[in-house]
């Protein structure tokens, strides 16, 4: 049928019809929030290039969990400023480490709030990138073999999930074998399958002191003028054992999301990453975008592209609003 019979508009004039008819939901149990973690007690340092969000020793780190839990938000992220940094990275490994520590003190207080921990070494190499560097550039065997004991160190601790984002080949089997053979057969991964070489990192490098100290990343991270390639980390990644897929960015990168999402029956984590957030907060700074409407299309954007979930330095901002 066609118009006049059929007239779409009929399913928007009612504000309740609206929401009855929405086909997707976006709720506090779909958010992941990002925490970075220093040395240190009794502080609390704003990162410049990302308004409202902090550099937090440990004491203050339980304090944001508290707030998050009270606001039904249970999934957080962690990232390690460590104070001390060495040339492969394997600081990282120690049981003692930033992150470790954090996780031990979060599983006391708060033992069903969801810790996700990301694995990486570019927080925690004097050079700042993900890896052992060999004839300048990143050695993927090598940098596996950190990786491996990294994740072991940091399931020892309490982690709930590792999600390594070094976008090293093979490291998702080897990360498994490595938790296998300690006895974690039970802990997830939720592998970066899909990291692009993005421009919309830039935020995030500031806040755990991470740019590379010459070159780029480019040989490991994607190229973003690339969309088949994805299918193929994706599909290498849940052979090998992954869990659940995480891809990063997520706003320009919505097709990619579409697509692995019909090609793969596997759950998706859309990371709304630093350089998106800070983008929103300016514009909102200068009263040139309703900031608030803008992050709910943003977010609902992720969903229905196909994000299960998504992590997002808006988290605690936007939940009151997802109610209404």
């Amino acid at each position: 049928m066609s118009f006049p019979l059929t007239r779409l508009r009929r399913l928007r004039y009612n504000k309740s019809i609206r929401k009855l008819v929405e086909d997707i939901t976006l709720t506090s149990k779909d958010l992941i929030y990002p925490i970075f973690v220093c040395e240190g007690k009794n502080i609390k340092k704003e990162i410049n290039s990302l308004p409202g969000q902090h550099q937090l020793s440990i004491d203050n780190v339980l304090k944001i969990c508290k707030e998050l839990i009270s606001k039904n938000i249970k999934s957080i992220i962690l990232f390690g400023i460590p104070s001390k940094k060495n040339h492969d990275g394997s600081i990282a490994c120690e049981d003692d480490s930033i992150i470790q520590k954090t996780i031990k003190e979060i599983k006391i207080k708060f033992k069903d709030l969801l810790v996700i921990v990301d694995l990486c070494n570019c927080e925690y190499t004097t050079h700042g990138h993900c890896g052992t560097i060999i004839d300048n550039d990143v050695d993927n065997d090598l940098t596996l073999e950190t990786l491996g004991k990294q994740a072991v160190s940091l399931a020892k601790a309490g982690a709930d999930v590792i999600a390594p984002s070094d976008m090293m080949d093979g490291r998702v089997k080897f990360i498994r074998n490595a938790l296998d053979n300690d006895g974690y057969y039970k802990i997830p991964i939720f592998s970066y399958s899909i990291k692009y070489a993005s421009s919309f990192y830039g935020p995030f490098r500031e806040a755990v002191n991470s740019k590379p100290m010459s070159g780029d990343r480019k040989t490991y991270q994607m190229n973003f003028k690339n969309s088949n390639e994805a299918i193929r980390e994706v599909d290498l990644d849940i052979k090998e054992g992954s869990d659940v897929i995480i891809i990063k960015p997520a706003l320009c990168y919505l097709d990619i999301i579409q697509k692995i999402k019909k090609k793969f029956n596997i759950p998706i984590i859309a990371y709304n990453v630093s350089g998106e957030y800070s983008m929103v907060k300016s514009g909102g700074s200068k009263n040139w975008i309703d900031e608030t409407a803008i992050i709910l299309e943003i977010l609902f954007s992720m969903k229905r592209a196909g994000a299960n979930a998504i992590i997002t330095y808006h988290a605690l901002e936007i939940v009151d609003y997802l109610k209404k």
